[in-house]
């Protein structure tokens, strides 16, 4: 939910309200996009550029996030001169000091409209500049929007203007370009508390709503046209809407510059970014994994007709948090080239900062439509011409040069260095440089051989260089390999992947269970240690300890019971809401509570966000107290049999072939029990592991009832009670061999 409108002290800006865009909104439509134009005056015409903050996670627990942000960012804004500031949801933080408990806790939403009164009054800049918008933390325990615990619409920025809507735009116009900012809130319209709360949820109308804003320019001609879209969840973090579409659709369909987005934080990497393209043979909603940040391009004939249609693409940028790293991003559209730079707080405020703005870094920036463009001479020449970047600082700068290196030798080898000069216009907006190239000369078919450096000198002797960035004046983009964290939370698409997992999960279980029993009862083949001893084999072994797990029948239909428990039953009853004393009951599909209208109609709410507590359930205490329950009889069949074989006594002796493989058995299974079973130090090691996957199962038992405000015993008994109970019968059972 996002409004964005500049001012600045040395900009002469009009406000421009389209027709009907701030009225109230209408009784029946409780969540109604608003759009604004704004005309910037000054120079030069031809750039502009904007902040974003995302994650600010104010708490009352943590004073120093807000101390920081008042400190930092407020010389910082004053330094930049942005024409919007977009704080990209999670404002405050909504847990407790044991961050188990997830609701909305007005006195951290006070801070945080004091605060922001305090930065934008610190750095002059007009307050109406600032727009904020949901994340899910907002959203923890709200159950309508207009609530008793609605506080972002009283608190916020946007809720202060009265910009309640879920959809919000605004057009920053020079004389050269219009540029569209679209922001959404795709929070949950019933917010339910954490930690099932953590995707976005896109409905269609909201996403009719989006596609209608974005094509608000395109029946018009003469200025071209830049879109950007922002939101808080990333699109990994993003469900489909009712009829199975997405917010990449619409993106695709619109060809948007970019995507800016928050929501993931620092510590999954620093790399979240992620390049999407339209890919005619899959549809995109139906995608479930992308390997690398830059997908497999489509691959087609070249066209460079005129009326053949734009390569559909974006880039979808997730850029840090404040709450640990103090991230703050400047985005910059130069001539229509998107860049940014993400800035680093955490050392404290910057004197200069520099962002280079043309040529756009390989590695992050480039497109395909901007290769093909070059290739068919589509680019307007002149934005081709000069290496320009913008320049904020403190103090005067002296100077400012440009570096281009070659990496062909082996390592950096400096090939060019140029002074760059500032434009100087009358009404000027911010220090604009730029210096005078052979671009044709850095022609090359490899996107990461040449690279830039940008060094600024101030009036006090300070030195800073901007990064070290490859470009590609030809438009072909440097691959860049997500680490295994920042593929996990960008490349697969958890919405589209969580059912597929959890009936995986299922058959899994089932399979496990139910094809050893079925071998059991109808199978003259019979498997124990001694056939997996005399014919060795991964498979045999398997069989052998699943098989020795259906002679436990408690365990065996315990587990079975449970397992069709979790698919037909609720899991749990919790009170979902900030405030009320209603709960609703959690399946696998998702929460269902009463609708607040008191009818009595039920909806499944949060989901796929019930993943977060159904997968990890599977996967870390039902699926390993199967194996170690089969773990357990196979033991004590070990046991049973090594003991049987020292006392003289055969269970099987009435054949000589029979005979000859209990005299290799014999001889094999005495090493090995000689060290693991003569004093039973293997199931020590299963008691062990019982233990830990208790003790896994009750922490997160622990976190459910401080997030839901449940007694085990009354709210959630079998979840809780049978994993726990069903190991114990198991430990019990093989504790001797009769």
């Amino acid at each position: 939910m996002l409004l964005c409108i500049f001012t600045a002290i040395s900009t002469s800006v009009s406000i421009q309200q389209e027709e009907g865009g701030a009225e109230e909104l209408i009784s029946s439509s409780p969540r109604k996009w608003e759009d604004r134009v704004i005309e910037v005056k000054g120079g030069p015409e031809s750039i502009i550029w904007i902040v974003q903050l995302s994650d600010l996670h104010f708490s009352v627990h943590h004073p120093e996030r807000a101390l920081d942000f008042k400190r930092i960012v407020a010389p910082a804004l004053k330094m930049i001169n942005p024409s919007l500031v977009l704080i990209t949801g999670d404002l405050t933080d909504g847990k407790s000091k044991d961050l188990l408990t997830m609701k909305q806790n007005e006195v951290e939403w006070i801070e945080y409209r004091n605060v922001m009164e305090d930065v934008a009054r610190r750095s002059g800049l007009d307050k109406r500049i600032f727009y904020d918008l949901r994340g899910n933390h907002d959203n923890f325990g709200v159950p309508e929007i207009g609530g008793s615990s609605d506080f972002f619409s009283n608190y916020s920025i946007n809720g202060q203007f009265g910009r309640k809507g879920n959809l919000n735009s605004v057009t920053v116009e020079t004389g050269d370009r219009k540029h569209l900012f679209v922001g959404l809130d795709s929070t949950m319209s019933a917010g339910v508390r954490g930690p099932t709360n953590l995707f976005g949820h896109p409905t269609d109308q909201l996403l009719a709503q989006i596609d209608s804003q974005l094509s608000q320019w395109d029946s018009e001609k003469g200025k071209p046209i830049t879109k950007i879209s922002f939101g808080h969840f990333p699109l990994s973090f993003s469900a489909l809407s009712h009829s199975q579409k997405s917010l990449k659709d619409v993106f695709l369909k619109h060809s948007i510059s970019a995507y800016l987005c928050g929501h993931l934080h620092t510590r999954f990497g620093k790399n979240l970014k992620r390049h999407h393209q339209s890919n005619e043979n899959f549809l995109s909603s139906h995608e479930f994994f992308q390997l690398n940040m830059h997908q497999k391009p489509y691959e087609s004939a070249k066209n460079c007709s005129s009326q053949a249609p734009p390569l559909k693409e974006f880039w979808e940028w997730e850029m840090g948090d404040w709450r640990k790293s103090r991230a703050m991003r400047i985005m910059a559209v130069d001539r229509g080239h998107v860049s940014y730079l993400d800035i680093d707080f955490k050392s404290g405020t910057k004197k200069t900062i520099v962002l280079p703005t043309f040529p756009l870094d390989s590695r992050f920036m480039l497109t395909s439509s901007f290769h093909q463009m070059y290739e068919c001479q589509h680019m307007v020449l002149f934005s081709f011409e000069t290496i320009r970047c913008i320049v904020f600082s403190i103090s005067p700068v002296m100077s400012v040069v440009a570096r281009i290196y070659d990496t062909r030798p082996g390592s950096p080898h400096l090939i060019m260095e140029t002074t760059m000069t500032k434009f100087v216009r009358d009404v000027s907006r911010g220090d604009i440089y730029a210096a005078a190239w052979n671009y044709k000369a850095f022609e090359d078919p490899s996107p990461d051989r040449f690279w830039l450096q940008i060094e600024v000198t101030d009036a006090m002797g300070r030195s800073t260089l901007s990064e070290l960035r490859p470009f590609s004046v030809n438009g072909l983009s440097a691959k860049i390999s997500w680490t295994w964290k920042e593929f996990f939370v960008m490349g697969c698409q958890w919405a589209a992947l969580y059912y597929p997992i959890f009936w995986s999960a299922i058959y899994l279980m089932l399979s496990i269970l139910l094809i050893p029993k079925i071998c059991l009862i109808f199978s003259k083949e019979q498997y124990s240690y001694k056939t997996s001893i005399c014919e060795k084999g991964l498979i045999n072994c398997i069989a052998w300890v699943l098989q020795d797990l259906c002679r436990i029948p408690v365990v065996w239909f315990g587990i079975l019971g449970y397992l069709l428990y979790l698919i037909s039953c609720p899991w749990l009853i919790g009170q979902v809401f900030t405030d009320g004393e209603n709960r609703g009951y959690m399946t696998y599909m998702g929460w269902v509570v009463k609708n607040f209208n008191n009818s009595e109609k039920h909806e499944y709410i949060g989901s796929p966000d019930i993943m977060v507590v159904v997968l990890s359930h599977f996967f870390f205490v039902v699926i390993p107290s199967i194996l170690v329950a089969g773990a357990l009889a196979a033991e004590r069949g070990i046991y049973k049999e090594h003991f049987l074989s020292l006392s003289g006594k055969k269970e099987d002796d009435d054949s000589s072939q029979k005979n000859k493989r209990s005299v290799k058995y014999d001889n094999q299974g005495r090493r090995i029990a000689k060290f693991l079973f003569v004093e039973r130090l293997f199931r020590k090691i299963l008691l062990v592991v019982c233990l830990a996957i208790c003790w896994k199962h009750f922490m997160n038992c622990r976190v459910l009832i401080k997030a839901y405000e449940m007694n085990p015993l009354l709210h959630f008994p079998v979840y809780s009670l049978a994993i726990p109970l069903l190991l114990a019968y198991a430990v019990y059972k093989t504790r001797s061999i009769q």
